[in-house]
């Protein structure tokens, strides 16, 4: 067999084979070994640190076609050389397991010209950004800023002759007071490029405050927008881009900290075309953020609400009547679906373009309820109910019955559910492709029929 078969049919095969047996493919011969490295476009590491690497120069020479690299152990400059001399056709570079100088930086900017996605770690203080600018085809950046910062130890100005930079996408990490080399990236990107904007963590955003806020009323092609964990800089964010004059937002993402007021004036200020919305603020929504949503952007698509501590089901049923292109709809440990018996079922009346839905966590939702109001959702393709404990085999075959292009299920976690509804749901369900169960809660039939209906499990 190993003499039959040529080299490109044999990587073609490579290719087609899932996860764990490729990992065995090496292990048959030298050449495979070889064939196999040869043709791997995408590798995810994590090294040893307790050795420096001899034989890592090696081992990357051999991927001869590799264009993406994450390693999740310590970087040290030794290790970024060696990626800088063997990998010139790289593209996405994440170095997410330590920080890394500025020095080995710029020798991967010279070896790898093709790079367009670099995520990096880097110790404060630092003091300036500018390495960005080595990189001439650079589209994507995340960043992350760690240790201890002295606002007054670094003083960065920031040059109107800087070389513009094509970012599409920043994504920023760990930003605090003091972090004035952040402002470079508010001072050199092209407005007219970036699409993707996100903060994790961040209590700053560079401190010139007239700098970032002209950037943020500039953005002319800003897609989508991520803040989580940021309630110390929302208020800054949200206030400038709803008076940026470009109505180009479509996904708002808000997790962990906002403030009403500032949100709220967003909302009603905003000239943008909300297409997906996703909120977890359980303090921080309420009844008059869903009436200003349903009132602004009644052509929303995609609606994620967790934690929703503060709003009520009258205002959800509101939203409902309003939101009737909604495809998608995600209510995560809703405090009212547990505290309002029946709304839920009012509201799926007015959603019958649902395609999405999850309801998890909702640990005291019954089947009554469900089985009403699933009746409403013919079109659904994927439903998750992890961590819905009373829901038991009665409202799957409510599912069945009503769903019948049903694709994927996620029933983890699930306590009220047995083996005969799990298998109900495999016999009777022709479109599944994904479920998401407990092994023990398979029977041999069940993965039988898995088997033969082309079902993946995951559990």
């Amino acid at each position: 067999m190993d003499i039959i078969l040529c080299d490109e049919l044999l990587q073609e095969i490579f290719h087609r084979l899932p996860p764990p047996p490729s990992s065995a493919v090496s292990l048959v011969s030298k050449r495979w070994r070889r064939l196999l490295r040869s043709s791997t476009s995408s590798l995810t590491l994590r090294l040893s640190h307790h050795h420096p690497y001899p034989s890592f120069p090696s081992f990357l020479s051999d991927h001869t076609h590799l264009n993406s690299l994450t390693i999740t152990t310590i970087i040290s400059d030794h290790l970024l050389l060696s990626i800088s001399g063997n990998c010139p056709n790289l593209t996405h570079l994440n170095l997410s397991g330590g920080s890394v100088s500025l020095h080995a930086l710029l020798s991967l900017s010279t070896s790898c010209p093709l790079l367009n996605s670099l995520s990096l770690v880097l110790s404060r203080p630092v003091t300036s950004l500018r390495f960005l600018s080595s990189f001439p085809n650079l589209k994507a950046i995340n960043l992350t800023l760690v240790g201890n910062t002295s606002v007054s130890d670094h003083f960065i100005s920031s040059s109107t002759e800087e070389e513009l930079l094509n970012l599409q996408s920043i994504h920023l990490s760990g930003i605090r007071p003091g972090d004035y080399a952040v402002n470079f990236l508010w001072s050199t990107c092209n407005h007219k490029a970036l699409s993707h904007l996100g903060f994790q963590n961040c209590e700053g955003v560079g401190d010139y405050y007239y700098s970032f806020s002209t950037f943020i009323k500039g953005l002319q092609n800003l897609n989508q927008l991520q803040l989580k964990t940021c309630r110390s800089i929302i208020t800054l964010i949200l206030l400038n881009l709803a008076d940026n004059p470009y109505n180009s937002l479509s996904s708002l993402l808000i997790y962990d900290g906002a403030n009403k007021e500032s949100l709220l004036h967003f909302l009603r200020e905003t000239n943008c075309n909300l297409q997906k919305l996703d909120l977890r603020l359980p303090l921080d929504l309420d009844d008059s953020h869903l009436f200003e949503i349903g009132t602004k952007f009644n052509r929303l698509n995609v609606l994620r609400l967790q934690s929703c501590c503060m709003v009520t089901g009258e205002a959800l049923k509101t939203l409902g009547l309003a939101l009737t292109n909604l495809e998608e709809l995600g209510l995560t440990n809703c405090d009212v679906i547990n505290g309002q018996t029946g709304f839920l079922v009012e509201l799926a009346q007015n959603l019958r373009n649902i395609k999405v839905l999850d309801l998890s966590y909702n640990h005291t939702l019954a089947d009554k309820e469900f089985a009403l109001m699933i009746s409403s959702f013919c079109n659904l393709r994927k439903l998750k109910l992890r961590g819905c404990s009373r829901l038991t085999n009665v409202s799957l075959v409510s599912l069945c019955k009503n769903c019948q292009r049903l694709e994927s299920v996620d029933m983890l976690y699930c306590n009220g559910i047995q083996e005969e509804g799990v298998e109900f749901v495999i016999l009777n369900s022709a479109e599944l492709r994904n479920l998401r169960v407990e092994d023990r809660k398979l029977t041999e039939a069940a993965r039988r029929w898995m088997a033969h209906k082309f079902i993946e499990v995951q559990s």
